[in-house]
């Protein structure tokens, strides 16, 4: 059987932009390598989830690996906890929050990233004095930063079990059943946590919404207050005086492990505590990687590396590089261009002339398209190649959502590329 190297690139999918020529940033990137894949393998169209969905990373993750979102998802909240060691039972709550900035008023975001310059040390320090200065009636919590201006929230009902059906504090996201998804447009402010409907008068719901409503309050307090946050402010930075709080989850998903699945053992370098989540629930090895130096062209060809190093030890490797999302996130198409590029000539130039392709099958694809006009995650489908061992040429030109609308590998679901990868190495 031949081995299976799977590479998300998170967020790589866009829109035209008129400043690129009426190109996406993927088509407007100088990227040989991929482009080399294409015109030796297949490609296609990619509903991560299914059409007319603009999935965040974890529900499309999810399905890219072959699960049913909708049967195993809990929540986003619960996967994050629970990478980062917290313990999750069930009826806890459990939620993916950012650290962001408010203005006197409490309520208006000036920043949902607090600028993205929230260093380590200083979310560090401000989840230590949340977590020794904040207390609430009847729940105990544990909050953690996890990168940047991520963290996770976990509150404990102390007299009963706590029902995550209930909305966020982030007016970025909503949620549509137990899925959480990214609005296109919302009025940045601070939203208050309410039942979901159907569950107005469900007791754990609205004890739940009230106690998440009761921590965002208490623990602007004690930021606006510290010292952390006055010498930001002081050093012309955006306070991170808030936490804006989603994808509620009151217990871990049960999914059933990816060998049993596939009789395939997986491993998985990943950047983030939402993949790590992912791969330690579905089964997979953690391989872990030298900590990022923020040079992309140190480490890129680290993780090439890693790569190729440790596909000898397992049947598969899962790679999810976070590289295109976050520019998009700001708007910032040539940035996100200037990241691809980078991939291309660091990581896949490191990569590609040392593996056995005969030996290998490769894919490349996204998580979803995160648009630069919309700052946000969008449902277009996202380009798919897959090369190596025995498959054939389609004709495919380049690496491209466009050229991949006319590839023979026509259009699917995420959950479709695993069934076609391990048939792939099989054959």
């Amino acid at each position: 059987m031949k081995k299976i190297l799977y590479i998300v690139l998170d967020g790589l999918g866009d829109l035209p932009i008129k400043e690129l020529g009426n190109k996406t940033p993927l088509e407007a990137a100088m990227t040989p390598n991929m482009d080399r894949l294409a015109q030796k393998g297949r490609t296609g169209l990619v509903y991560p989830v299914k059409k007319g969905i603009a999935p965040e990373s974890d529900i499309a993750v999810i399905s890219l690996l072959g699960y049913d979102a909708h049967k195993y998802y809990t929540g986003r909240g619960p996967l994050e906890a629970f990478a980062e060691g917290l313990d999750i039972k069930e009826g806890d709550l459990a939620l993916r929050v950012n650290f962001a900035t408010v203005d006197a008023d409490a309520k208006t975001i000036k920043d949902r990233r607090v600028g993205r310059n929230l260093t380590t040390a200083e979310a560090t320090a401000l989840a230590k004095e949340i977590n020794t200065k904040v207390t609430l009636s009847g729940a105990t919590f544990e909050f953690k930063n996890t990168i940047g201006h991520r963290g996770v929230l976990v509150i404990r009902g102390i007299r009963s079990k706590l029902s995550a059906w209930i909305t966020n504090t982030d007016p970025a996201y909503d949620r549509q059943g137990v899925f959480g998804l990214a609005k296109e447009k919302f009025e940045n402010l601070v939203m208050l946590s309410q039942p979901m409907p159907g569950y107005e008068e469900a007791g754990a719901a609205k004890e739940a919404a009230s106690l998440l409503n009761e921590f965002t309050e208490k623990s602007h307090k004690v930021l606006n207050d510290s010292a952390v946050n006055k010498k930001r402010i002081a050093e012309g930075k955006m306070a991170g005086n808030v936490i804006l709080s989603r994808d509620a989850g009151d217990r871990l998903p049960e999914f059933p492990k990816i060998d049993s699945l596939y009789n395939i053992r997986f491993g998985s370098f990943v950047e983030m505590p939402v993949e790590r989540g992912i791969a330690l629930l579905t089964g997979m090895q953690i391989i872990e990687v030298p900590k990022a130096s923020g040079h992309l062209d140190v480490d890129y060809p680290v993780w090439a590396k890693v790569a190729l190093d440790s596909i000898a030890k397992y049947d598969g490797i899962y790679v999810h590089i976070k590289g295109p999302d976050e520019p998009a996130h700001d708007g910032n198409f040539n940035k996100k261009k200037e990241i691809i590029e980078a991939i291309d000539k660091f990581f896949f130039a490191s990569l590609l002339p040392k593996l056995d392709t005969a030996g290998t099958i490769i894919a490349v694809t996204a998580d979803h398209s995160t648009a630069c006009a919309i700052k946000a995650h969008s449902s277009d489908p996202v380009p798919l190649v897959i090369y190596g061992g025995n498959i054939p040429a389609d004709g495919s030109m380049s690496f491209s959502e466009k050229a991949a609308a006319r590839g023979s590998i026509g259009e699917i679901c995420g959950t479709d590329i695993m069934p076609l990868l391990v048939n792939s190495a099989r054959d």
